[in-house]
């Protein structure tokens, strides 16, 4: 399916509404502004294969785009709109990007990438940004009808690399397939999820992030009418429940946190009845949090664990998770398998890599030893995204660490090395690590331990120095809320960095933000 279908059978159904500013977007109308898009993307000399960006926050006009490129088939970044200049400017060039779309409220950062990158295209969505076209303009003098040349174009979303720099996964496109191809997420959504035509989504995240976006576009090729969050809010979420009788829902555990502790009058007062399937991952979710969420809206809290490569899933209906409780599920896409550093599959019970087999292994752009890391040294179709975990005598995988100590607050990913880069370029760090704590709310915080430079003494002063140093570099999501001293961090002669043992004098050994 495919929403032009949806066009042609119901074209005045919405086929999203703007949670805040209440506007609707139908679906004739998304298949003729991405129809419009499309044609200006071919005349900017976007053929298929070519790769665009997008540098927004949740919009009408968010959508439009991917659709466009979607049917155009051009791969499309959809970059954090909380990312710095350097940061942006390093994914548009690593990824090829001919084409920056930017929206107004990221107008400071989007000048600057353009004084930076030299692009075919500079174009804003949602408002004027100067030396950009209007696309709102430019798409107005482009035919409604569909660009001669269709076929599916997929997203190339960004992940770590081995230098801390993120990489972008880049799928094989397949040429001339259609637009309205079925993909592994649209059948879990029609199979696992029941989503049908008058399925009610709503999407509380960031759509740059994998899960809203895929999900979200997933329930559009199925004729399900979404509700977008311009931002989380959870008393919001609730009233948004209630309001538009929500069927269906993808969140992460940071968000469940957030309604708990709402007072209970409040969470009481919003019919969740309507709920008929939610679904979380993307970080560990505390055993008590998901006890509680199921209590409050019933066993309809499913979970599942994939990454944005795309090699696997695994996935736990909650009547599995209450007998099994802890675990990510038995596999949907491929077949899971746990090795020990030998690459010798291990017995049920016992801890090793996990590795999802008979799928297509992820290839990340411009790092062949990042793609040839991933896979199995002797089974060419095991590829891993490099976590720990274990198989009990159900088949069930539990995950009992997480790949290279990336952090994961509120169900964002953040990959300590990045802020390792920068802090320790400043004159008064010898040597520093950052890793992730036990935070309440977002399941873990960011905090960097540095050992000061000779000379230089510990103090709240030199703290605050710098994370000020790190915040004018990187997004601010990404740098330390915290700052610890050590006179000497473990290191082993060879240079490797014992980053455990500093995790462990925060988490002892207690593995439960995990399991």
């Amino acid at each position: 399916m495919h929403p032009f279908h949806h066009a042609k059978s119901r074209p005045d159904h919405p086929a999203y509404t703007m949670a805040g500013s209440g506007e609707v977007v139908t679906f004739r109308q998304l298949d003729e502004r991405s129809n419009q898009i499309a044609h200006a993307l071919r005349e900017a000399g976007c053929q298929p294969g070519d790769t665009i960006a997008l540098f927004a926050e949740n919009s009408a006009r968010y959508f439009e785009v991917c659709w466009a490129a979607q049917r155009s088939g051009l791969y499309f970044v959809c970059i954090s709109s909380r990312l710095t200049t350097p940061e942006v400017q390093y994914i548009i060039e690593d990824s090829g990007a001919k084409l920056l779309i930017a929206d107004a409220h990221k107008s400071a950062v989007a000048q600057d990438v353009k004084s930076v990158t030299k692009l075919d295209h500079y174009w804003s969505i949602d408002g004027d940004i100067p030396g950009f076209t209007s696309l709102e303009t430019h798409q107005s003098k482009f035919p409604v009808t569909p660009i001669p040349d269709e076929m599916a174009g997929t997203d190339m979303l960004y992940s770590s690399g081995t230098t801390g720099r993120p990489k972008g996964i880049r799928p094989p496109l397949e040429r001339g397939l259609p637009i309205d191809a079925d993909n592994v997420l649209v059948q879990i959504c029609r199979g696992l999820a029941g989503v049908t035509d008058q399925s009610i989504y709503l999407s509380p995240a960031p759509l740059y992030h994998a899960a809203p976006l895929r999900w979200s576009m997933s329930m559009t090729k199925l004729g399900a009418s979404l509700i977008i969050m311009e931002k989380f809010d959870a008393e919001k979420y609730l009233q948004l429940v209630e309001k538009y009788k929500v069927t269906h829902s993808q969140l992460v555990p940071t968000m469940f946190v957030k309604m708990l502790k709402l007072p209970p009058e409040v969470r009481e007062k919003y019919d969740v009845s309507s709920l008929q399937f939610a679904i979380h991952a993307a970080a560990p979710c505390p055993i008590p949090v998901k006890e509680q969420m199921i209590a409050w809206w019933g066993p309809i809290i499913d979970e599942y664990y994939a990454g944005s490569e795309g090699n696997g899933m695994t996935w736990a209906r909650s009547a599995d998770w209450l007998t099994h409780k802890g675990t990510v599920g038995k596999p949907v896409h491929g077949e899971v398998h746990i090795c020990d550093e030998q690459g010798n599959e291990v017995p049920v019970g016992e801890e090793g890599q996990v590795y999802f087999g008979g799928t297509v292994p992820p290839t990340y752009h411009n790092d062949p030893e990042k793609s040839k890391g991933a896979l199995h040294a002797s089974h060419a179709d095991w590829s891993s995204l490099g976590d720990v975990g274990k198989v009990d005598e159900d088949g069930f995988l539990y995950l009992t660490d997480r790949k290279a100590f990336m952090i994961i607050s509120g169900g964002v990913n953040i990959y300590p090395q990045e802020c390792e880069n920068i802090l320790i370029t400043h004159p008064k760090v010898a040597d520093c690590a950052v890793i992730g704590v036990p935070d309440e709310e977002f399941g873990e915080a960011v905090k960097a331990v540095v050992q000061p430079a000779p000379g230089q003494a510990p103090s709240e002063e030199l703290a605050a120095e710098l994370m000020a140093f790190c915040q004018a570099n990187l997004s601010k999501i990404k740098c330390p809320k915290s700052i610890d001293f050590d006179p000497e961090l473990p290191r082993h002669p060879t240079g490797k960095l014992y980053k455990r043992l500093i995790r462990d004098k925060y988490w002892g050994n207690s593995k439960s933000r995990i399991v």
